[in-house]
């Protein structure tokens, strides 16, 4: 089904995840490595991986400029940060450096399935605790966040306007999808026509640089 490369230290850990995708990923293969260099050997003997799940602090990493070498090494592979890691800077960072999400160890393995889902589906994936404090960290931490301008806001239909406001929340595609009662496949939609209209690159980029909409005030017009 999938490729996946677990590349942690812990040797428990790695046990836990691969015992989490092989639950909720019946039939996908599942690669082990325990620092940078053999996580870098990897990925050049196999460019097929769809995801590799990788541990912030395992030799090798100095952390996000493990992140880095990788991301340069294998660009056209999903990679998402597995850590012990909650401080938001740092989640933001990682992101800002190309991650796809960010999943913390102390995540339920619920949680963690849906994580990986998601991130298998192209979206990207953030503890909705971040999404939601982002705002109060970039003024604690000095992390910039770019701002749409009112125009670009306005060339948002409100139903695009609507999907944004949800994703700000934190909510998936098919959360809103349920929210909105509209099908999955046109939250898709609108969620590339919000990103193409508002010039950002990822679901990332444009939820940070949102955070401080007045979505009433867009949806009175």
């Amino acid at each position: 089904m999938y490729k996946i490369l677990i590349a942690d230290d812990h040797p428990l850990f790695r046990e836990a995840i691969h015992n989490v995708i092989s639950d909720g990923f019946p039939g996908s293969e599942v690669m082990e490595t325990e620092d940078l260099d053999s996580a870098l050997a990897l990925t050049r003997n196999h460019d097929d991986l769809d995801l590799i799940l990788l541990d912030l602090n395992m030799p090798g990493m100095h952390g996000l400029n493990g992140l880095m070498n990788l991301r340069n090494e294998a660009p056209t592979i999903p990679v998402v940060i597995v850590s012990a890691e909650q401080d938001k800077q740092v989640v933001l960072q990682a992101i800002t450096y190309g991650a796809v999400g960010f999943i913390t160890k102390s995540s339920p393995r619920k949680q963690m399935t849906e994580a990986i889902e998601q991130i298998l589906n192209g979206n990207v994936y953030l503890p909705s605790d971040i999404i939601r404090s982002h705002k109060s960290t970039t003024r604690r931490s000095g992390y910039d966040a770019p701002h749409f301008a009112p125009e670009l806001l306005q060339a948002l239909t409100r139903k695009q306007l609507l999907v944004l406001e949800r994703m700000t929340k934190g909510d998936s595609n098919k959360q809103i999808a349920y929210s909105l009662a509209i099908a999955e496949t046109t939250v898709k939609a609108h969620v590339s026509a919000i990103l193409r209209k508002l010039n950002v690159h990822n679901r990332v980029q444009a939820i940070l640089s949102a955070g401080d909409i007045d979505f009433a005030a867009y949806l009175r017009r």
